[in-house]
């Protein structure tokens, strides 16, 4: 097997060809994330993104995307902002990882959404996860129907806070695919103030990813695309969302939506609504990605499956790495097993969100109230 690493941007349009090909011909690598167009944004902003481009002799066999930080720290592309990474390849191939490894000067390579059971990598795995899809191969209708299967109250209350959104605020439009930026950053701006409510670090505070989702706003080609979603009710936009799709397949992403109109449920509202509409654009499935939200249980109409491990060679960095690591992510796999440690830990997070708002709050009044002239 030759193993040849370069950036992504220096890929070919026949190796692109053979990257798309690769990923439409195996359907567990139907995720925009593992799209070369996502690789390539990513090499445009960040310096650290390379890909490992596999051929054994008959022709390319195989892409590996990932990122390269200090002491060969291995990392999948976009890290914490992806929901899915692995490698494109022909069904069933499997390499030697630590070859791989050595080809990509890595000295550890740490998954979280790894695409369940790929040969190279099955036997590295620590943890397998579901992640909760609304699947359409039957029919909006149909996918309605195993809704209203899991959970007939939750659907029958949404329904009634939808009829009285439109009736109390305005009646409801709902825009599929908007090419509006203004429109992008009200929904970041939500985002971010949910980041700071519930005490998480504010990912649009970096600007570099601002700009990657720009870029991906702009991607609109029949395999690869941002979709823009956003519910309105009257003239006011209450809550949207903004992901990535391929062909065939649309992953949630940044879900927000305006807290002046929480009682009405209008995130929930939005992603009905949102089914509807990728059924009706010719979607055939909405992966919302492993996680700890209540929603997706009763939204659901199928699953997929994520692994998460490590794999290394002997090195320092990697013994390093290893202390650092599997300690934590121990830890978050025993609270993401336990709905009552999960909740505790979420109010612990909203409850510093509070309290850094209101210092927040503090020092700007105190900014204001200063003396004309103090310095």
């Amino acid at each position: 097997m030759k193993i040849t690493v370069v950036r992504p941007g220096e890929l070919g349009d026949s190796e692109r060809a053979r990257w798309r090909a690769l990923q439409k011909a195996d359907p567990s690598l139907d995720n925009p994330f593992l799209s070369v167009e996502f690789a390539v944004a990513m090499d445009r902003l960040r310096d650290y993104v390379r890909v490992a481009v596999l051929d054994d002799g008959t022709g390319i066999v195989g892409f590996f995307p990932y990122e390269r930080h200090s002491f060969g720290i291995g990392k999948p592309l976009g890290g914490f902002l992806t929901t899915c990474h692995g490698l494109i390849s022909v069904p069933g191939l499997k390499v030697d990882v630590r070859a791989l490894l050595r080809a990509c000067k890595l000295t550890v390579y740490d998954f979280d959404h790894l695409v369940a059971g790929q040969p190279t990598f099955a036997a590295y795995e620590s943890d397998v996860r579901p992640a909760p899809v609304m699947d359409f191969t039957e029919g909006f209708d149909a996918w309605l129907e195993q809704v209203r299967t899991n959970s007939p109250k939750n659907l029958k209350t949404v329904r009634y806070k939808e009829r009285k959104l439109g009736r109390e605020q305005g009646e409801l439009r709902f825009e599929y695919a908007s090419a509006d930026p203004e429109v992008l950053r009200v929904l970041l701006g939500w985002k971010s103030d949910q980041y700071r409510r519930t005490g998480r670090v504010d990912r649009f505070a970096q600007p570099w990813i601002v700009e990657l989702i720009d870029l991906m706003h702009a991607e609109r080609s029949a395999d690869f695309g941002g979709v823009l979603t956003m519910l309105y009710s009257g003239e006011a936009p209450v809550a949207g969302h903004f992901g990535l799709r391929t062909a065939t397949t649309l992953v949630g992403w940044f879900p927000a939506y305006d807290t002046e109109y929480a009682r009405y449920s209008p995130g929930i509202v939005h992603h009905l609504r949102m089914a509807e509409a990728a059924a009706e654009a010719g979607l055939l499935m909405v992966d919302m990605g492993k996680g700890g939200k209540e929603y997706k249980d009763w939204l659901k109409s199928g699953e997929l499956y994520v692994s998460e491990g490590r794999v290394s060679r002997p090195s320092a960095a990697a013994a390093v790495h290893w202390m650092g690591r599997t300690p934590f992510n121990k830890a978050r796999t025993i609270v993401m097993d336990r709905p009552s440690l999960y909740r505790a830990a979420d109010r612990v997070l909203k409850g510093f969100g509070r309290v850094r708002s209101s210092i927040q709050q503090e020092q700007s009044n105190a900014v204001v109230k200063e003396p004309t002239g103090a310095r």
